[in-house]
């Protein structure tokens, strides 16, 4: 579990029904039901930004006896559950208040005069999957569009009675048995009440207990005032939700807690959207765009029209000429984002002016300022990062299937073995069975990362150089990692490449390499048939280069041994392209051979190595923020998550000199 992943949730469900009565059983404990404890839909949750939704087939029940508490309180507990059911993609639950608690006590005398409970889910989080938006997931029968977080795998470790849920217009349905002659008495179920003369009459009661009825008939005065709060607050909630959507989420809760009127909230929802504009249009750029395209005019950004539309980089040459200072981009988007009045000298100020919170940035500006400093840095930070990371030997691209992955956790890839082979079919046309067996080969992804920091004295020494150097330097020293960990797995191989996988003394040249394709060839499977696997790169170190482009390249050979001379023609010219890595050849890797050389199938056909990378993002990311208070600066963050492993032998051949 990462370090910002919350360990539980709470779900309240807005499809939960809750029934209350008294128990049948010997105990005498009163009972109760939830039919939909949790309706399998996403909701919104403090603990993500987007909305959360548990997939109840990864979701483990401990015990059918789950505690039940008020308010998700372990100090106000309720009772316990006796069944928990999953169907058809929901959650339900039946139990019995069975602790003697003042909470315990308050839920049933509620239930008693109609009050409408709902339903809380508290879940554990052992592994969540983020969905991004544009794609979609099917989660309990159902099909989702991020974004969304998807908890995979989770427990429940308990449900809570709730006053407000995430559907305001759902309430409870209560029974309760009266104590005088302990005959039932319905609240709200109308159908079960009869009007005669104006007077509501239970219709399980004795009709000469007019006291009874009047109870009855003021409860259900007082239910039906709740429903009507309840659905007006409700559709106050629904329109807000709606007008506020998942672009504003601020105004959202803002609108939530100060009680603003679905008028009001349109109002500033327009305000924002107005000034949050992030569309390029045909004659005027974005203030965050024209900001960034300026810092890559003064930053000589190669091939700048490749990255900005030319409406774009003419906005930003007619502002700043392309002489845009760092101290200018931090106080543009500090009087932008905070309404900040000072010098670049406030260094401590400034940043916390040009970095806001969401909220901060609303109370200081009345709205969402499109100025986001830390995308700007962060854009212009990855466009050098990556122009650093591509500049760095790129040779395990010719050699590695590259794979996607969606978490840390360990993969498994399989090849299938086919037992027996086609044979004649007789004439009465029957065919034989033959078998499948299976190989695997496993590979899983880390996280590799550093922090470099823009400091204080590059901002009032208003070194713009800073915002592309510090990403050069990350984007590098990823390449530099990334080859490390590539090759040094690579060149581990001792026990990979055995028997028929590896030539001894057998310096390159172009018979050595005849006897390596023939070895190739003539390599057998389990069966004791040919390996259909062709052969189609030469791997060398940069020491054996020469040879290697020579019998690629070249249409003849010359022998000069003993001072004779006469042509050959080279056999293998074009057979097998050369890949040159520095790394194979290297004394500080261990493995390191200057003489030893490799003979490899297509990397898609069948892989000796592989590398997978989190969510296929093959290159570094850079992140941009406001240093921490005990620095002063701005930070920038790189990190690469990626996993590299050797696979399958039937794909390379190693020969020794």
């Amino acid at each position: 579990m990462s370090d910002n992943m919350p360990e539980k949730i709470f779900l309240n469900s807005g499809e939960a029904t809750l029934e209350c009565a008294a128990s049948d059983d010997k105990s005498g404990l009163p009972r109760f039901k939830m039919p939909v404890a949790y309706s399998g839909q996403p909701m919104r949750v403090n603990a993500f930004f987007t909305p959360a939704v548990v997939d109840l087939a990864g979701l483990r029940i401990p015990s059918q006896r789950v505690p039940v508490r008020l308010d998700h309180d372990s100090m106000r507990g309720i009772g316990h559950t006796t069944s928990v059911k999953i169907n058809d993609g929901v959650l339900s639950a039946e139990g019995v208040i069975s602790r003697d608690t003042p909470e315990a006590r308050e839920i049933f005398s509620a239930a008693k005069n109609g009050f409408p409970w709902q339903v809380s889910v508290g879940v554990g989080i052992e592994r969540v999957e983020k969905i991004e938006k544009g794609s979609s997931v099917t989660v309990n029968g159902r099909t989702l569009s991020g974004p969304l977080n998807i908890v995979r795998e989770g427990v429940l470790g308990e449900l809570s009675f709730v006053d407000w849920g995430a559907d305001m217009t759902t309430t409870a349905t209560v029974a309760a048995r009266n104590k005088n002659n302990h005959k039932e008495i319905n609240m709200p179920d109308e159908t079960k009440n009869e009007k005669t003369g104006g007077e509501v009459v239970n219709s399980h009661a004795n009709p000469s207990e007019k006291m009874l009825a009047d109870e009855v008939r003021v409860a259900d005065e007082l239910i039906a005032r709740q429903r009507e709060e309840s659905v007006a607050e409700a559709e106050r909630i629904e329109s807000i939700r709606k007008l506020t959507g998942s672009r504003f989420p601020e105004l959202y809760k803002k609108a939530l807690t100060e009680k603003w009127t679905p008028t009001f909230t349109e109002l500033q929802v327009l305000r924002a959207t107005r000034e949050n504009v992030s569309v390029v249009s045909s004659k005027e750029a974005s203030a965050s765009l024209s900001l960034e395209a300026a810092v890559a005019q003064a930053c000589r950004l190669p091939n700048l029209e490749k990255h900005y539309e030319p409406q774009v980089l003419d906005a930003a040459h007619r502002k700043w000429k392309g002489n845009i200072g760092l101290s200018d981009l931090l106080l543009d988007a500090a009087r932008g984002n905070s309404g900040f009045s000072g010098r670049a000298r406030d260094t401590r100020e400034l940043l916390h002016a040009a970095f806001p919170t969401p909220s901060a940035r609303l109370e200081a500006t009345g709205s969402f300022s499109n100025v986001d400093i830390g995308g700007i840095l962060s854009n212009i930070a990855n466009k050098f990062l990556l122009a650093a990371f591509t500049g760095v030997e790129q040779v395990w691209r010719d050699v590695a299937r590259i794979r996607s992955v969606r978490d840390f956790k360990t993969i498994t890839s399989y090849r299938l073995l086919m037992g027996g082979s086609y044979e004649r079919v007789g004439a009465g046309g029957e065919l034989r069975h033959g078998d499948l067996a299976e190989e695997a080969f496993t590979n899983r992804a880390d996280t590799y990362g550093m922090m470099l920091t823009i400091t204080r004295q590059d901002i009032i020494n208003d070194d713009l150089g800073a915002i592309s150097d510090v990403p050069r330097q990350i984007g590098r020293e990823a390449g530099v990692t990334f080859n490390n960990v590539f090759w040094r797995t690579f060149l581990a191989n001792g026990a990979f490449f055995t028997g028929d996988n590896l030539l001894a003394s057998s310096p390159l040249s172009i018979t050595t390499l005849a006897t390596a394709e023939t070895r190739f060839a003539n390599r057998v499977d389990g069966r004791g048939k040919p390996v259909p696997v062709t052969p189609a790169i030469l791997l060398v170190p940069v020491q054996l280069r020469m040879t290697a482009e020579q019998l690629f390249r070249s249409p003849e050979l010359r022998d000069t041994t003993a001072n004779r001379v006469f042509l050959t023609t080279n056999t293998m010219a074009g057979r097998f392209r050369p890949a040159v890595s520095s790394h194979l050849g290297n004394s500080a890797m261990s493995g390191f051979s200057a003489t030893s050389w490799y003979l490899l199938a297509e990397p898609s056909d069948v892989a000796v190595i592989e590398a997978a990378f989190l969510n296929g993002n093959e290159s570094p990311t850079i992140e941009t923020a406001a240093a921490d208070f005990n620095v002063l600066g701005i930070q920038m963050r790189g990190y690469h998550d990626f996993g590299i492993a050797l696979q399958d032998v039937r794909g390379g051949l190693r020969a020794n000199a």
